[in-house]
């Protein structure tokens, strides 16, 4: 009951709904950078899993590399980069697109992997060129595969971006440092709160996007 009065009082407070500090304004820092971080994230492991899913070279390479980039510790690689990097946002990307890559990478690899060989040879004989072949053919069937390897990069991202606030950035995680520097656990559970709440919207984006780019073929099949 404790938590529920926490949320409720965090919430209904309007203070938190206006000002620098306020929940629109938190709610937009986080969300910038989480999409921040998942663009490059997903520039890096999207083209790289997709050609070496398609010719099916450096499997092992891409283990060993999304192996090693999840045993790294966020918030440890956060305090290296601002050691090195000082303040900014470019010390809370880096950690943040290290936590994502894997997961996107991994997953398109094995996306395109897992394609039927069938269509893929028959559109070789066809005389369709190797990139087509990948286009049209190997990705539209990946696709939802895919989709859920962003997802679960989004949602570690959502979830991890509350140590921007560690560095003096800001973002939901501000609720979280600033109240537990306060000993304001309204302000800890409601920030909690949002980045929970922030989690199940990011879910119901990638749902919702792959009923619009995912054929409806592929939906039943899978």
């Amino acid at each position: 009951m404790n938590i529920l009065h926490f949320v409720n009082a965090f919430f209904s407070d309007g203070a938190h709904w206006h000002g620098y500090d306020g929940i629109p304004t938190r709610l937009r820092e986080h969300v910038q950078y989480s999409l921040m971080a998942l663009g490059v994230a997903a520039a890096i492991g999207l083209p790289v899993g997709l050609v070496t899913g398609h010719t099916g070279r450096g499997g092992n390479t891409l283990a060993f590399v999304a192996t090693a980039a999840r045993a790294l510790p966020s918030f440890g690689l956060l305090v290296l980069m601002f050691v090195l990097l000082g303040l900014g946002l470019l010390p809370v990307m880096i950690p943040l697109i290290v936590l994502a890559v894997p997961p996107i990478l991994v997953t398109t690899y094995e996306a395109v992997r897992s394609v039927d060989p069938s269509p893929v040879d028959a559109a070789r004989g066809m005389g369709m060129t190797e990139t087509r072949v990948l286009f049209q053919v190997e990705l539209p069937v990946a696709l939802p595969l895919i989709l859920s390897g962003l997802l679960s990069a989004a949602v570690q991202i959502v979830s991890t971006a509350t140590i921007a606030a560690y560095v003096s950035l800001g973002g939901l995680g501000r609720y979280i440092v600033d109240g537990l520097y306060q000993r304001d656990y309204e302000k800890v559970v409601g920030g909690a709160t949002l980045v929970a709440l922030l989690a199940l919207v990011t879910l119901g984006a990638f749902w919702a996007v792959g009923r619009l780019v995912v054929s409806p073929g592929v939906r039943r099949s899978g």
